[in-house]
């Protein structure tokens, strides 16, 4: 198994919303790809309430059966879509890829 996790910093204002609506813009739409893309087995999104310096915003845990579906959801159409949202929202990122 894999496990995909990402962390966003939000920028203040995109898409003519405030990092609130955004980051549950980006639980909704993130959620939303449970079973529709091969090979992704569970997928969650967190809001962080901490609000710290050291804090990112959104957190994004999920697992996929292997490196092979993993790729593909890289790719998927609906995973682009997201994608599009995600990058102008987004100011800082930072990702880990894991296998057990």
């Amino acid at each position: 198994m894999v496990r995909h996790l990402v962390m966003w910093r939000l920028k203040d204002h995109a898409h003519g919303n405030d990092k609130a609506v955004n980051a549950r813009l980006f639980r909704e739409k993130l959620e939303a790809l449970a079973g529709r893309i091969p090979g992704l087995l569970r997928i969650e999104v967190g809001i962080d309430f901490s609000c710290t310096a050291a804090s990112f915003d959104v957190v994004l845990y999920s697992e996929f059966t292997d490196r092979k579906a993993l790729a593909g959801y890289q790719i998927h159409p609906l995973h682009e879509e997201v994608k599009t949202f995600i990058i102008e929202a987004s100011e800082d990122r930072v990702v880990v890829d894991y296998e057990d």
